[in-house]
């Protein structure tokens, strides 16, 4: 994913606020996605060629990896789209507030994507497509990608975000596959599972006759096709029919309504056009088959330059969610904004499609605002810091946090003014009482204000950010909230000195005793334990329980718990609450008697009655476990309690 560094966001930020560098408490700017708007749906990163996929109540998109371009003198460079070798992907459940899934590494060729690319075979991942079919009673995900215009690839997983694997280890669709011949661009592929499963994988684009077509071969290009999938989605059945789109370019799409299946794709530029097949824009076919033949009847959303003064291509996918209809598509807002003027660098967009009664598709029409938020988020559940409406200044990136979701990501490039935002939490009536963040910091730590309604909104609490000792040395840290009830926005806006890097953040949760759902099992320190060379103490307020455990200053000293019983067999999360007053101290941990982790740091928390969170992950069995904490050093941290969770 792209990264502009944190000074030069923080610089452009300022500069687009009119703000001076020294006002250390101004907040940086959004770049496109305006406080209130959906559209953007991202502008921290670019996104092209979107694609929807619906699942478990949440939508997923997956894009081609736009990023920008420079020449020597840093200047930006029209996008060449060298950098198209991997796989954007963001989720939402709510249709404005996006989880950053970061990027699939597709392309694998010549040592792309570090070496780590999955299709060794393939240079290039341009428009990708997604589904997801039962298969043997189990839910598998397929993912279909262009190698540039010469053929179409697929990777598979057991979830909507990976981890992805190249099941066949060459492209499934090439120009010698039965039926392909004479697909000028064999790229831009859209998938579509029917209701008796049967998968279709639709492709193709470019016109014939090189650089000085003909006006037939610009009308009747005959370069999109449409193919039967095997039942394992990674095959084809028989050879590709030819789909006979009017003055086809590119962008093939997919969607099934009230039982004819609709084809879509972009309306290519030259030539002379009827009124009823504009140049540029997304025309559509319908039938009665999945395979044709197919009969155009109209088209239904505009060049993106029409609404957003930014046009170049055009690239879209149909699909349905909450039992409405919707049409993503990309445009050039995020680097029009950024840099002033058309560069080819495209962003995702969302706006509702109406079909008519009697089957035709209304006009789009485009916008900022977007579409309006379909479900309110719950703060009390746990929210990665890269889910987010709204944001300034930040970036997320890859993160080795413990307990996080596949390809877990983490907010980074936190300066003194940024902030992220989420729309719509549903606090309830009886609100929140408390606000833990999972953070890391290498050096110098900050502050979180959580804010209602606006970046300078009323201030709900504020969290302090210690220094971690590293990075990717995470620490839960807490702090009591008062004011968040009912629906709000809630703007984590990010404070501290200095002008580099403050800290890392992984994610965040709100609680309140009647809503906070349940968290795992908690164990104290203090009771139903066996103690070495440890005592426990009452000092310190803040504990939980009836007390805590101090190691008494001795190399060897451990606490062991005999008692966790888990009903299943896998990796468990271990949450530790201690705390602290300064430095870095380790233990080694012990499961059912064998050492799993050694001399693993646990950081400062400020004092010694501030209590902070760490998370470790270990393998456990069904039934009791124990679980043991030595000191490895001369003394370790005081031990409130552990809380044992299963792994996402």
């Amino acid at each position: 994913m792209y990264r502009l560094c944190g000074i030069t966001l923080l610089v452009i930020a300022l500069i687009l606020s009119c703000v001076p560098i020294n006002q250390a408490s101004a907040a940086s700017s959004a770049i496109a996605k305006q406080i209130g708007n959906a559209n953007p749906l991202i502008d921290h990163h670019l996104g092209a060629d979107p694609f929807a996929l619906t699942y478990n109540g949440r939508v997923y998109l997956y894009m081609s990896s736009d990023n920008y371009e420079y020449n020597s003198d840093g200047s930006i460079k029209d996008n060449t789209f060298a950098n198209l070798k991997s796989v954007f992907v963001i989720s939402s459940a709510d249709m404005v507030n996006w989880t950053d899934h970061g990027a699939i590494p597709v392309a694998g060729a010549n040592g792309a994507n570090g070496g780590q690319g999955i299709a060794k075979w393939a240079g290039a991942s341009w428009a990708p497509a997604a589904a997801v079919k039962n298969i043997n009673g189990k839910d598998k995900f397929f993912l279909y990608f262009a190698n540039g215009t010469g053929g179409i690839g697929v990777l598979t997983a057991d979830s909507p975000v990976g981890p992805w694997t190249d099941p066949i280890g060459k492209a499934l669709l090439t120009t010698n596959t039965p039926g392909m011949a004479g697909v000028v661009w064999l790229f831009d592929p859209a998938v579509f599972v029917d209701d008796d499963g049967t998968g279709y994988l639709y492709a193709g684009g470019g016109i014939p006759g090189g650089s000085n077509p003909t006006q037939e071969q610009r009308a009747n290009p005959k370069t999109a096709r449409v193919i039967k999938l095997g039942a394992d989605m990674t095959s084809v059945v028989g050879s590709a029919s030819t789909i006979d789109a009017p003055f086809i370019l590119e962008d093939s799409g997919i969607h099934k309504y009230n039982g004819k299946y609709y084809y879509s794709y972009c309306i290519n530029f030259g030539g002379v056009h009827p009124s009823n097949i504009p140049p540029g824009e997304i025309g559509y076919m319908v039938s009665s088959s999945p395979m044709g033949p197919f009969t155009y009847e109209g088209h239904f959303l505009k060049n993106p330059g029409v609404f957003f003064g930014a046009g170049g291509n055009h690239h879209h996918s149909v699909f349905q969610f909450n039992n409405e209809w919707y049409v993503v598509y990309h445009a050039q807002t995020v680097s029009l904004a950024l840099y002033g003027s058309e560069k080819g660098y495209r962003s995702p967009h969302i706006n509702k499609l109406q079909h008519n009664t009697n089957g035709t598709i209304q006009e789009v029409t485009a916008n900022y605002a977007g579409v309006p938020q379909v479900s309110n988020l719950n703060p009390y559940n746990r929210v990665e810091a890269e889910t987010f409406a709204w944001n300034g200044g930040i970036q997320t990136e890859n993160s080795n946090a413990p307990g996080g979701p596949i390809n877990n990501q983490q907010v980074t490039q936190i300066h003194n003014g940024d902030w992220v935002a989420v729309s719509k939490a549903d606090f309830g009536s009886g609100g929140a009482q408390t606000f833990k963040a999972h953070v890391a910091s290498a050096s110098g730590g900050g502050k979180i204000e959580i804010r209602l309604d606006s970046v300078s909104g009323p201030l709900a609490g504020t969290l302090n950010v210690p220094t971690t000792g590293g990075s990717q040395n995470w620490l839960e840290v807490e702090t009591a909230v008062t004011g968040a009830t009912g629906v709000r926005n809630v703007f984590l806006v990010f404070t501290g000195s200095g002008s580099g890097q403050l800290f890392n953040f992984d994610y965040w949760q709100f609680s309140n005793t009647s809503s906070s759902p349940g968290t795992g099992t908690t164990y104290e320190a203090e009771s139903s334990t066996q103690l070495t060379n440890a005592v426990i103490e009452t000092i310190y307020p803040g504990y939980t329980g009836t007390g805590y455990v101090n190691f008494n200053a001795l190399t060897g000293s451990s606490i062991e718990w005999n008692n966790i019983n888990n009903m299943t067999t896998g990796t468990k999360n271990v949450k530790f609450r201690y705390a602290l007053e300064s430095g870095t101290r380790t233990l080694d941990i012990y499961v059912n008697g064998t050492k799993i982790l050694s001399n693993e740091p646990f950081s400062a928390t400020g004092s010694w009655s501030t209590w902070g969170e760490k998370i470790v992950q270990v393998p456990m069995n069904s039934g009791m476990n124990t679980l043991r904490i030595v000191t490895t050093g001369t003394e370790g941290p005081n031990m409130d309690n552990i809380t044992v969770t299963a792994s996402f």
